[in-house]
């Protein structure tokens, strides 16, 4: 009944297995793809015809992670997944990027790739394996596809590159000191297609070898897709190029030389309507039928790309008249809004980040749900791009998939120099309005979330800058990488390199590749050219601020903490919370407790924090015996008076202690509510607590001199 392909081999220490043939056999394309016991299946569907007037290519790619695939229940009220999650989102973002450029030149159909996790061990990360399941599905489905690919990920622990470390090695890389990188890398045969990772202040050098380590392991998965297809693959789809040089000839003749002139204009806005009016002017030189000729989007961006390309290969010449090493103008600016805990507006050319940061408390912290479990998260960024930006009308709603992967990729780079959760117990939460784009928009919320947080007194290991790099690719060889890329480099282009670090090293590269043909020699010189470019643009924001400031905003709410012992923990929160919930409402200050017994007392104002301090040391401190406290008396008998003198602790005063001198009653002197001052002797052989008045001065409350104790006795 079925006709099953099944191929495995030895990757790392696990199994990788890929098989087809048993499990959603209409669709055109569908392969399990197994590391270890964690299994995802894709599927590859294609429309055999595109849309009429269809002049993009519509690829769309789904990942989602079924609970099921961990044993688990997903929460909330309905029980069952719900929207894409930000692992989901960015993973699918990840599947997309090198896949993307490697679909036949024209063709417009609609495509759709569906990536499902089955089964997850908890051990291999699902995201890799989607990515060689969705490249096998696509290899096979027979759809214009100039695959296969493969992805890996790679660690780096003691000068030693790492392949497809375990999850738990690289959940919440922060708090893991021996591993220093995250990096993911998909890929062809023959050349590197996408690049993401974090890195702990990685050198250019290292960097580079770990892309080409992957680069490395990923050839046997390649083998084997091309194994399995050798064998399953169906009869590819017929499709021919569209040919449409007469009608970019026209074009060309049509408005060539306008073109040029509207792209030697500077100003982006200025630019950007006279090359609308250019391309206006084109449609209305041409025939009817040219007019509608569904090619005709690709011949116009043709003629844009050949007149961008050939003035920057040629003479050196970018839109903007700068060099190919020179970064746009700067400035940085910090302590804009005075309600907020930090602010920053980072200006370089005309694009634009205004970077607000807000310390907040243990309570303010994200609970992230993932399928290898539950964990919480102190560091939060999101980036928001609205139409305005780039000075157009558009719709606004939840934020989409590349806001999601922006404010992700400028997390990556400034998670490396935060400091520990022990040394500064906030949770930061920055925020990343764009309010200009032209181009980087990503890096200049790293640049502006570094400045943000040192305005707001985040003790920083180092500042953080980050710069966007680009390339132009003759088909000669002939090549010139480009330092902070305008938007239409950006869109023009052959790659999207994205480099983020400190003085002393990268904390994140991002790497879009758009043909093949990337060397590592490219990568190394412009890995070089994008250190030239971040030590420029640090050098720009350190005369704005150069390290955290020493005090916070007023507004910021400060946070002391204090450890009890484990099972102290139960007396703090009291039965119900109710004595958590009299600490606060009696000091005003916010109270956080963990399991370690670690507890925030968070507040604006420093007494407020000093009370609840005070109580809480009253319930998990004990009394230390020869020491003096000051209590009150709270009840009188015939043998001598109860004192409270340690939080709710409460110790007899016998009347013989009362006193140098014999007392008829001790209501003689002592009366309830009275304050007193009182030495701890010890504990009776019942544990109960002995204390004395009389060897202490009650006006100055310090213990009376031996010699005088003496006399008195």
């Amino acid at each position: 009944m079925f006709k099953e392909v099944r191929k495995s081999m030895q990757w790392g220490p696990e199994t990788l297995t890929l098989e087809t043939g048993k499990i959603a056999r209409q669709a055109d394309g569908t392969v399990i793809a197994t590391l270890g016991e964690t299994s995802v299946m894709a599927n590859v569907t294609f429309a055999k015809e595109p849309k009429p007037g269809q002049d993009f290519f519509p690829l769309t790619v789904h990942y989602q992670e079924k609970y099921y695939a961990a044993g688990k229940i997903p929460g909330g009220f309905f029980k069952r997944e719900a929207r894409p999650t930000e692992k989901e989102t960015l993973t699918a973002r990840l599947i997309d990027r090198p896949c993307r450029p490697l679909f036949a030149p024209g063709f417009k159909h609609e495509v759709l790739v569906m990536c499902t996790v089955l089964s997850h061990d908890l051990v291999n990360d699902p995201d890799i394996v989607a990515m060689i399941a969705a490249s096998a599905a696509l290899t096979i489905s027979g759809v214009p596809f100039m695959g296969p690919i493969a992805a890996a990920r790679v660690g780096f622990v003691d000068g030693e590159y790492v392949l497809n470390p375990e999850v738990a090695d690289m959940d919440q890389l922060r708090n893991n000191p021996e591993q220093r990188l995250d990096l993911v890398v998909a890929g062809t045969k023959d050349a590197v297609m996408m690049v993401e990772s974090e890195a702990y202040e990685l050198s250019e050098d290292e960097m580079l070898g770990a892309v080409v380590f992957a680069h490395e392991q990923i050839q046997p998965v390649i083998d084997l897709i091309i194994s399995l297809a050798e064998e399953a693959a169906k009869e590819p789809f017929t499709y021919t190029p569209p040919d449409y040089s007469d009608l970019y000839a026209a074009v060309k003749a049509a408005g060539e030389e306008d073109m040029r002139a509207a792209y030697a204009i500077r100003d982006k806005q200025e630019r950007t309507n006279t090359v609308s009016a250019v391309r206006e002017k084109i449609r209305g030189a041409l025939t009817e039928e040219q007019q509608e000729d569904p090619n005709l989007g690709s011949a116009l961006k043709k003629l844009e790309s050949s007149i961008l390309r050939g003035d920057v290969v040629r003479n050196g010449n970018r839109i903007d008249g700068r060099s190919t090493t020179t970064v746009r103008p700067i400035t940085a600016e910090v302590g804009l809004l005075p309600r907020t805990h930090g602010s920053s507006l980072f200006t370089r050319g005309e694009t634009q980040a205004l970077v607000v940061t807000t310390l907040g408390t243990g309570e303010d912290e994200q609970i992230i749900d993932a399928l290898h479990g539950n964990f919480r998260s102190n560091f939060l960024l999101h980036y928001n791009f609205p139409p305005y930006s780039v000075g157009e009308v558009g719709r606004v709603g939840s934020p989409g998939r590349r806001e999601i992967g922006h404010g992700k990729l400028a997390w990556r780079a400034l998670q490396a120099v935060l400091p520990s959760a022990t040394d500064f117990p906030y949770t930061i939460r920055l925020v990343s309005e764009i309010t200009e784009s032209n181009g980087s928009s990503s890096m200049a919320s790293v640049c502006g979330g570094s400045l943000s947080m040192m305005d707001a007194g985040v003790p920083l290991k180092a500042p953080v800058a980050g710069v966007a790099m680009g390339l132009v690719l003759e088909d000669d060889g002939a090549y010139a990488v480009l330092t902070d890329i305008l938007g239409d480099e950006d869109h023009l282009g052959d790659m999207d390199f994205k480099v983020a670090g400190t003085e002393n090293g990268i904390t994140s590269l991002q790497m879009d590749i758009k043909v093949q043909g990337i060397t590592p020699e490219i990568m190394k010189t412009a890995l070089a050219q994008a250190k030239d470019g971040r030590m420029h643009i640090l050098g720009e924001m350190g005369k704005a601020l150069s390290e955290g400031r020493s005090e916070f905003s007023a507004h910021a709410p400060r946070i002391e903490t204090m450890t009890v012992p484990t099972d102290k923990i139960r007396e703090v929160i009291g039965s119900g919370g109710k004595v958590i919930r009299e600490i606060v409402e009696t000091s005003g200050a916010k109270v956080d407790i963990n399991d370690d017994g670690v507890i925030k007392i968070a507040s604006p104002n420093a007494e407020a924090i000093q009370k609840a301090y005070d109580m809480i040391y009253s319930i998990v401190a004990e009394p230390e015996e020869g020491k003096v406290y000051k209590g009150k008396v709270v009840k009188i008998v015939d043998f001598g008076a109860f004192v409270n003198f340690f939080g709710k602790r409460d110790g007899l005063v016998h009347v013989s202690q009362i006193e140098n001198r014999r007392l008829n009653h001790p209501s003689d002197v002592l009366k309830e509510g009275q304050e007193v001052w009182v030495k701890l002797l010890g504990f009776d052989d019942r544990g109960k607590v002995r204390l004395s008045m009389r060897v202490v001065d009650q006006e100055t409350g310090e213990e009376v001199k031996k010699e005088a104790k003496a006399d008195a006795e």
